[in-house]
């Protein structure tokens, strides 16, 4: 990127945030502010090396989620959709400079993003944005972020007796750690970058390793991992 083009996506990034403190609630600790700026700071890691409209990534990744319904809420496969349909509203009225020719690419990586609305991403900055969301999910971070939505929706953390679904079905609507299995040790295989891929299973691993601490914490071993669990669960280089 020339320096005359950093400047301007700097510009836009500083305006995007200006907007946003003022508009945009932070109840919400898994879609905050915070969040935008690590999945726009994880995009540019992913496409330092390609050649993408940095306009289009920061502003999908700064929008993205601009409307986020509950992971309970009925219609939450229409979030994407309805956050795209909501960021050219504000694009129009709020940002009448920023050029309208980008307006279709913005909104696409913006509904392509979602897992549950099942978009395949048709361009370079929408995979980006896709893959940079993703690994929010996993990591330290990810972990973080599954507990905080499970505090906020009253979500148990696991089932006592079979916590890792051994012989019942997965639902993690009723226990956060289903979540891992149910998603989040899937979504390495739905990274649509080489980079995102490497990091995806690298940050799996650590939520494997969490997963393992706890089935050895409750059999009453405190100091090391459930060696069944990593081999288990453990992502495939």
């Amino acid at each position: 990127m020339n320096d005359k083009r950093r400047l301007s996506v700097q510009l836009w990034q500083q305006r995007f945030e200006n907007w946003l403190a003022e508009h945009h609630s932070d109840d919400d600790a898994a879609h905050d502010i915070s969040h935008f700026r690590r999945v726009w700071t994880t995009a540019q890691r992913l496409s330092s090396e390609e050649s993408v409209d940095e306009r289009v990534v920061l502003t999908a990744c700064y929008f993205h989620d601009i409307v986020s319904l509950p992971k309970n809420h009925p219609q939450r496969s229409q979030s994407s959709r309805l956050a795209a349909e909501k960021t050219l509203s504000i694009l129009r009225e709020d940002f009448p400079d920023f050029p309208e020719q980008l307006y279709s690419a913005v909104a696409h990586a913006i509904e392509a993003h979602s897992h549950s609305a099942n978009i395949p991403p048709e361009t370079l900055e929408a995979k980006i944005v896709q893959d940079a969301d993703r690994l929010e999910s996993l990591g330290a971070i990810g972990l973080a972020r599954v507990f905080a939505v499970a505090g906020k929706l009253n979500v148990s953390l696991f089932n006592a007796e079979d916590p890792f679904a051994d012989t019942r079905p997965l639902n993690d609507k009723r226990y956060a750690l289903d979540h891992f299995q149910n998603k989040l040790l899937g979504l390495p295989a739905t990274m649509q970058t080489e980079k995102g891929r490497a990091l995806a299973n690298h940050n799996a691993r650590y939520l494997v390793e969490f997963m393992a601490k706890i089935s050895a914490e409750l059999q009453g071993d405190y100091l090391d991992y459930d060696p069944t669990i990593l081999a288990r669960f453990a992502p495939q280089a």
